[in-house]
């Protein structure tokens, strides 16, 4: 019985130190990932044609206010509403002359199509 006894505790012993110096990969480099531009950036007239809910993400200028949240974006292509909320604009002031990124989703109706912005990027 003794010997069952210290050849189990031989074998927790000797496992125990096999994992010992054992970290799971990339612990001490925590850095960042890709490095590239992976944004697919579409027009108006694309946006115009997507169904809803599809994420998107447009580059062009805001040009006016329509009143509450919603604001008139243009881009080389044409036009189209967008509803931004207060957060969305991370602090950012813009112009009509700014260049800025919206990221967001296709809000597509039934007689109009609209971008729901998640966040506003100046450029």
């Amino acid at each position: 019985m003794k010997k069952i006894y210290v050849i189990a505790m031989a074998a927790i012993l000797m496992s125990g130190g096999a994992f010992a110096g054992f970290q799971p990969a990339n612990q001490n480099n925590m850095g960042g990932g890709f490095v590239g531009s992976t944004e697919n950036i579409v027009t108006i007239k694309q946006v115009k044609e997507m169904r809803d809910d599809v994420p998107v993400i447009v580059q062009g200028n805001i040009v006016q206010r329509m009143g509450g949240e919603k604001y008139l974006f243009e881009d080389k292509t044409g036009s189209i509403t967008v509803e931004i909320d207060n957060e969305d604009w991370r602090g950012q002031t813009v112009s009509p002359s700014d260049t800025v990124k919206l990221y967001g989703e296709v809000d597509a109706g039934l007689f109009k199509t609209e971008i729901d912005v998640d966040y506003v990027e100046k450029m």
